[in-house]
């Protein structure tokens, strides 16, 4: 698998999203994309107990343990590479997390406009 460029949203070189609880497609940290990643695991996103609730109700539950697939289970705080469409799906019923658009990946743009992207932002400047 081919690795889209490490760009994030304000056109700079992407920045880590999270190591601890390690996150990303390739499970790099990064919210690198590539063309097999059809879900674009590509908004680096900051967890909120409103947001994961939200997402197991629509029925993704990132709060809840996996062992088998390594998994912890997400907690609020935690940052992590969200689907893009399941942010715009979050901010459309007003409960999106906050963003970290330095560690977000330039191909989020392709199903979120920047604009939305920075009325969640951690910091707006990146």
């Amino acid at each position: 698998m081919e690795k889209y460029p490490s760009i994030n949203v304000l056109g700079r070189p992407l920045k880590a999203c999270s190591a601890d609880p390690v996150t990303g497609f390739f499970r790099d940290g990064h919210c690198n994309s590539c063309a097999q990643d059809t879900g674009s695991h590509t908004v680096c996103a900051v967890m909120t107990d409103e947001f994961l609730a939200y997402s197991k109700y629509v029925g993704n539950d990132l709060s809840t343990p996996r062992p088998e697939f390594g998994f912890e289970g997400l907690k609020a705080g935690d940052q992590w590479c969200l689907c893009a469409a399941r942010f715009l799906q979050a901010h459309d019923e007003g409960c999106a997390p906050q963003v970290n658009l330095a560690a977000t990946h330039v191909a989020a743009l392709d199903i979120v406009r920047l604009e939305i992207l920075q009325e969640h932002a951690l910091d707006p400047s990146g």
